[in-house]
């Protein structure tokens, strides 16, 4: 299997793990550059599809990392002996993460995002798509056990300086037509007052894809590779700008933050595109982008950092 070098965003198109980076052949499979879907030349693939039972919208008061996704599992229809990465984490205690948000396209899991208050949810910019519906108090995505709350959107404002081909400002507001119905499941995340700290221990969490590493039948290691149904969480830690920019040279800027496991690469693949980094009960990143394949990669992830963008929240939210 060849393996593409550089970095992406992950997020899901039309039920399809999506790369938005540049034009790419690997093994006879094409990925877009702006793209929202990947195509697969030879022989037909299964979806990865979270297809769910649909939640209907209660007009009343009663009424959802990263695992960021690798390029190997996109790859892995087609050659699932390939690789044997475990991808760490573990299952979230229910709602232990109640700001928690899954962004849905057309009924299909597409990002993670963060509930900041009753109307508002934050999310990053190359998860924006047309028909988008937001998912509150989530943690099985194929099973209800009540808390669950649907909302439509009436605004999506991606910030109006986002380059997707640079990940600079990948940050989005969404408004919600509905407020969520506050309560121990579903609460807002508390925004910073600074910004995060080299070393600072934080929690990623994720509908991503999880790999599982299990000893073939001939003795050769065989990676299995599941979408998870449970909201799922790893422990990292914010790594010092110098640091990071030996993984990225000449790629970051003030407003973006990496994190990730010391001497664990895996750990830097977990999370969805547009979900949580809280540091400290603190919401101090959004998945952003990372290295690609990024199950056989030691470098750490890169969120967008809260901290530089208050200001743009805050107005934002004022204007709509």
């Amino acid at each position: 299997m060849g393996d593409p070098e550089g970095s992406a965003e992950w997020g899901w198109g039309k039920g399809i793990p999506v790369v938005r980076r540049n034009l790419l052949t690997v093994d006879g499979i094409s990925l877009c550059l702006e793209g929202s879907w990947w195509r697969q030349k030879g022989p037909a693939s299964p979806g990865f599809s979270h297809s769910l039972p649909r939640l209907q919208p209660n007009p009343g008061p009663s009424s959802t990392m990263w695992l960021l996704l690798t390029l190997s599992f996109l790859l892995a229809s087609t050659a699932a002996q390939d690789g044997d990465k475990l991808l760490e984490g573990d299952e979230c205690a229910p709602h232990s993460q109640p700001w928690q948000v899954a962004l849905y396209e057309r009924g299909r899991f597409n990002c993670g995002a963060s509930l900041i208050s009753p109307h508002w949810v934050l999310s990053a910019a190359h998860c924006q798509s047309r028909f988008m519906r937001v998912r509150l108090g989530e943690h099985n995505l194929r099973k209800r056990d009540g808390p669950e709350q649907l909302r439509t959107t009436s605004r999506v404002i991606p910030h109006p300086r986002y380059e997707a081909r640079s990940h600079r400002n990948d940050i989005m507001l969404l408004r919600l037509v509905q407020p969520a119905r506050l309560n121990p499941q579903v609460r807002p995340a508390v925004l910073p007052t600074r910004c995060p700290h080299p070393g600072e221990a934080c929690v990623v969490s994720g509908w991503g894809l999880v790999s599982h590493n299990e000893p073939g039948t001939a003795g050769s290691p065989r990676s299995q590779v599941s979408l998870p149904d449970t909201l799922h969480c790893a422990n990292i830690s914010i790594i010092s700008d110098t640091s990071c920019d030996k993984s990225y040279p000449g790629r970051l800027t003030n407003t973006m933050v990496c994190a990730g496991a010391e001497g664990r690469g895996a750990e830097s693949c977990e999370g969805d595109s547009g979900g949580p980094l809280v540091c400290g009960g603190i919401l101090q990143g959004i998945v952003s982008w990372g290295d690609v394949p990024c199950d056989n990669t030691t470098k750490p992830g890169v969120y967008t950092k809260v901290c530089h963008y208050l200001e743009w929240i805050r107005e934002t939210m004022k204007r709509n």
